[in-house]
């Protein structure tokens, strides 16, 4: 099988990346190659090209040997190795777990080490030690932006199974949420937290009886509860989704916002003479914000036996902040953390996405082509808004679905996107992807400046 060209943005060091023609391997005796149709855009993506090799997962020689970056995907098988042949077939719809743990190589993840692997371009070539990790995984649902957020839903999916909980004078521990029990996301109205409110509300595993979502921005809010069908006023908005509670409130100037927010669980009858009563607090607390002030709140919050799962990934290497030891000894309070998921969390949200059983089109607020992608990832951190969408094949700026409307004043091509995306409540939907597939200008594949010839790692070699 020839090798095939490819335009992909590549990483030489920090903030420097390059929008270059480069030439791949074709899939050979054991690869594949897959066509990247969409790759959505994660702060962590934005971390990485900040610091170049300053990042614990990116090599030190970028500036010779650069690599891919961008993580989360969705595309096309094209070609297939005879030792793939079984399994894969061109034209089959996949996505790629990019959290390979490749034994001795656990750092070495997608969009960050991989010289032919990464998003934020138009083919990859997958070597067969991918695929003996089981991280080609098949899609069979009808968007393909979808399956690319599949990736940080799989991140929420391993939060939920991260948490756990056990029955006083127990040593046996429950894993995952407490099904029927409270739950509290702390700034979580970002794309994240809206993802994590799906799986709550939606998911098809442990759900939660009441979920309060916190934020300080009445904009995300708003936009937050109106996805999930509630209307915002006056800082607050009430209502159920499929069978859950579900209450978002603004804390901005809020007096006492921890007993604001345990005001939500005095109707259960909490006693606290009783030691072992929630006293209000909740059993499971998501923080979606690496703030000192929200982790001693989050302390104050959690009910007997609560777990806080601290989702925030922090660029502060020495972040600390006072936490209630008393409580952690007497009242059972326990913290937990985890950074991406793994295989079995991410095949479950391609399945579960695919089928419709969740929702991740209300993380997305930008979608762009190829070359807004390095600009965007940059952004991510000062422009507000959730989830960037890529469409890699797409030559197309970076703009907002709110700003579709007032694009399409001189453009007829946004005019249709916003009539399309207005008509879905505001959300990117499969109708809006197969309008832009169809007709936004194509990005332009020239002659190769480079060839790209992937390492080869053995399984078990170290």
């Amino acid at each position: 099988m020839a090798e095939l060209n490819a335009k992909a943005w590549r990483l030489y060091g920090a903030k420097d990346m390059r929008l270059e023609d480069v030439e791949l391997e074709g899939a050979g005796e054991d690869g594949v190659v897959v066509e990247i149709v969409t790759n959505t855009i994660c702060l962590s993506d934005c971390k990485a090209v900040s610091l170049g090799t300053g990042h614990k997962r990116v090599p030190r020689d970028i500036a010779t040997n650069p690599i891919m970056f961008g993580h989360e995907v969705s595309g096309v098988v094209r070609e297939v190795g005879p030792r793939w042949a079984a399994q894969f077939k061109p034209g089959q719809r996949v996505g790629i777990q990019p959290a390979f743990n490749i034994p001795g190589h656990e750092l070495e993840t997608m969009g960050y080490a991989w010289h032919s692997v990464g998003g934020e371009t138009t083919h990859v070539y997958l070597p067969s030690i991918i695929l003996e990790m089981g991280c080609l995984l098949p899609y069979d649902g009808d968007a393909f932006f979808k399956c690319s957020l599949a990736e940080p839903i799989s991140c929420i999916v391993s939060a939920f199974r991260t948490n756990y909980h056990h029955a006083f004078g127990s040593h046996r521990h429950e894993p995952g949420i407490v099904d029927g029990g409270t739950m509290l996301l702390l700034a979580g109205c970002g794309a994240m937290g809206l993802g994590c409110i799906d799986i709550a509300c939606n998911g098809p595993e442990k759900r939660p009886r009441r979920l309060v979502v916190t934020d300080i921005d009445d904009g995300r809010l708003s936009r937050a509860a109106r996805m999930f069908g509630l209307g915002y006023s006056g800082g607050r908005a009430d209502g159920n989704v499929n069978g859950v509670e579900l209450h978002f409130v603004n804390t901005r100037g809020a007096s006492d916002p921890v007993a604001l927010l345990k005001s939500y669980n005095e109707a259960d009858g909490a006693d606290a003479a009783n030691p072992t009563s929630t006293g209000g607090g909740y059993d499971d607390i998501f923080l979606f914000a690496a703030v000192p002030a929200l982790i001693t709140q989050c302390s104050d919050l959690l009910g007997f036996g609560g777990c806080l799962n601290f989702f925030a990934g922090p660029t502060d290497q020495r972040l600390s902040a006072p936490f209630n030891f008393y409580n952690i000894h007497y009242m059972n309070h326990h913290i937990v953390a985890n950074s991406g998921g793994d295989v079995r969390d991410m095949a479950d949200s391609v399945d579960w996405i695919g089928r419709g059983i969740l929702h991740p089109e209300v993380m997305i607020t930008h979608v762009g082509g190829l070359p807004s992608a390095a600009k965007a990832t940059l952004d991510l951190p000062v422009v507000p808004g959730g989830k960037r969408l890529v469409y890699t094949h797409a030559d197309l700026p970076m703009v907002a679905i709110d700003d579709f409307a007032e694009r399409g004043r001189d453009d007829p091509f946004y005019a249709e996107l916003a009539r399309i995306c207005s008509a879905s409540r505001g959300l990117w939907c499969k109708e809006a992807e197969d309008y832009l597939l169809a007709n936004a200008p194509k990005v332009a594949i020239g002659e190769p400046a480079a060839k790209i010839v992937e390492r080869r790692i053995a399984l078990n070699a170290r």
